[in-house]
């Protein structure tokens, strides 16, 4: 036997696994292509735009700016950091094309995410970009405003089309995007940006749901075939039609540790064209196996990328657990088993993610996870929660619904979750998984499902870092 330490809750867990088990280390087991300097990279990148003129060409025309940034969610806080670095650039660019900074606006593209706090924003754009914008022309988007939204109608496939008003009455929208791995069809950035940032949950349920996310073209994660990834184009040039104009991308490929690895400017067509050569040969990692693993192990932190109560929340922690799944499904077994130590404590984090405890009661009381969307407009319209969004800093109601569509993808392609070192096993039990009181009794039982001698992949650290997908050779 062998020993491998993985994420539980605020520490490890010390688990024995057989001589035979694959264990990968993300960023010791795989290799990113060479980091590139940032600034540098920004500015070609924003002097030589693909699809597009150069941004200071553009900007002579225009006299209202909005620079759409991703949240707090992911692409790192460190000082080369994409957005930190290319927003005082962008501005720059802007300044000296002629646009007044008045007319400049920032705005935090968080989709149904929870508002950033000023500090926040701080942490992980800098001060000096925050108070030269801050209150006025720093924004957090509002899929709840009333009067900030832009309606278009219906996309050529049936999706739900709108905006935000300050991106719809700009001369020129400038969208930031981290190309990186995500379970959600395949790469965030491009198209991905802008469709899940700055609509609606009208508009997001239409993709971030079971009709979409159960097909089997969803995994394993991929972005040729993934209706998905075709709802993100189609809502995204709808939206530009609507507008009348392009969104101006400014993309960064990034690295495990999130450093930048390549810059992309234009069109949000071919930037994503474009990046994506350079992200699959970070993703895509392929293992030199001829079989796929029969129990994939990895553990969850309490917290990390949505935020604290992350890996104790019984909905994210099933959600986590579905994003692996999607990852890494040309490595395992239709029906394997996932062996996940969790603390499971019952934690909520109810500041954070209110409208979370009353989608877990409502799913005790349906057979299948999947016909949770028939309380959508019950969850998603609660005055309550929808003010906790607004003005409190609390997750968006919907978003809890599809999280529920993504953990519900691991029950359906396992034939066992199990959940060691559950303090409260009810929650796990709750959520189709099976609590153990230590990793040995689940890896014991496991082999009621896939025999003696199983294939095993130990995933340490995968959600403390920019995650790869893993693929057969």
């Amino acid at each position: 036997m062998k020993e491998v330490l993985v994420e539980y809750g605020d520490s490890k867990m010390l688990i024995e696994v057989p001589e035979s088990a694959t264990i990968f280390h993300l960023g010791r087991d795989n290799v990113d292509p060479p980091e590139v300097d940032p600034w540098e990279a920004t500015r070609h990148a924003l002097a030589h735009p693909l699809g597009m003129p150069p941004l200071r060409e553009l900007a002579r025309k225009a006299k209202k700016v909005v620079i759409a940034f991703p949240d707090r969610v992911k692409g790192g806080a460190h000082p080369q950091a994409h957005r930190r670095v290319c927003i005082p650039i962008i501005v720059e660019e802007l300044l000296k094309a002629g646009v007044e900074k008045k007319n400049i606006i920032l705005l935090c593209a968080m989709g149904l995410h929870r508002k950033n706090t000023k500090q926040e924003l701080y942490w992980y754009l800098g001060p000096e970009i925050v108070d030269a914008f801050w209150p006025d022309r720093l924004l957090m988007h509002d899929a709840e405003d009333p009067e900030g939204i832009v309606e278009y109608g219906y996309d050529d496939m049936g999706n739900v089309v709108n905006v935000n008003r300050h991106i719809a009455e700009a001369d020129l929208a400038i969208m930031i995007g981290h190309v990186q791995g995500n379970p959600y069809g395949g790469y965030s950035g491009g198209y991905k940006m802008c469709v899940t940032g700055v609509t609606t949950w009208r508009s997001i349920r239409c993709h971030h749901c079971p009709d979409t996310m159960h097909r089997d073209d969803f995994l394993p994660v991929n972005t040729e075939k993934s209706l998905m990834r075709k709802q993100f184009d189609s809502i995204g040039q709808a939206i530009e039609r609507g507008m009348g104009k392009k969104f101006f991308c400014v993309d960064a490929v990034l690295g495990t540790n999130s450093q930048v690895l390549g810059v992309y400017a234009g069109s949000a067509k071919e930037v994503q064209e474009a990046s994506w050569q350079l992200a699959e040969r970070r993703t895509n990692v392929y293992l030199d196996v001829k079989d796929k693993f029969d129990i994939m192990v990895f553990g969850l932190p309490r917290t990390f990328h949505y935020g604290p109560g992350m890996g104790t929340n019984p909905i994210l922690m099933l959600q986590a657990i579905g994003a692996n799944v999607v990852r890494h499904f040309d490595v395992f077994q239709e029906g394997g088993v996932i062996i996940a130590p969790s603390l499971c404590d019952g934690w909520f984090n109810d500041e954070w993610f209110p409208s979370y405890r009353k989608v877990f009661n409502k799913l005790q009381d349906i057979s299948d996870f999947a016909e949770a969307t028939r309380f959508e407009d019950e969850i998603s319209h609660d005055p309550e929660d929808i003010y906790k969004y607004r003005y409190a800093y609390g997750y968006h109601p919907f978003h809890a619904l599809s999280m529920v569509s993504m953990g519900t993808i691991a029950l359906k392609h396992t034939s066992a979750i199990f959940i060691p070192g559950a303090r409260k096993p009810g929650y796990a039990r709750a959520m189709g998984c099976i609590p153990t009181n230590t990793f040995s009794e689940a890896l014991k039982k496991a082999e009621k499902y896939v025999g003696k001698n199983p294939r095993i992949l130990v995933l340490p650290e995968f959600f403390l870092k920019v995650a790869v997908h893993l693929k057969r050779k």
